[in-house]
């Protein structure tokens, strides 16, 4: 129900767009965001944006992430920039409704080079 798309290899200091499509069966969706996990480490949260868009960013990415949202298409993108090989990871979209349900894409692989 939530399909990514946009990973992939790249040298450091470059640049990905991640985007992720929610079906249509999913509704009055609060929340959509991103987390991440690399290879034994948790999952962590990267960025996710309200309907309202209010933005929150983890810390090891503000300034060099931007989160929007694309209401209308039930969408949210992940721009990232100024890549660091700490960034590889796969990359996982969510999306959370008014009624707290979660629902998760398949993650998509960025692999940052040095």
């Amino acid at each position: 129900q939530l399909q990514a798309f946009g990973g992939g290899l790249v040298q450091a200091g470059g640049s990905l767009r991640l985007s992720c499509a929610a079906s249509g069966t999913i509704l009055n969706i609060a929340t959509m965001g991103w987390y991440r996990q690399a290879p034994g480490k948790q999952r962590e949260l990267v960025a996710a944006v309200t309907s309202g868009d209010s933005t929150n960013y983890a810390n090891f990415v503000k300034g060099r992430f931007t989160i929007s949202r694309d209401n209308a298409k039930n969408t949210v993108y992940l721009q990232m920039n100024s890549l660091k090989p700490e960034d590889t990871a796969v990359y996982y979209c969510y999306s959370r409704t008014f009624r707290g349900i979660t629902y998760w894409g398949q993650g998509t692989q960025v692999t940052v080079s040095s």
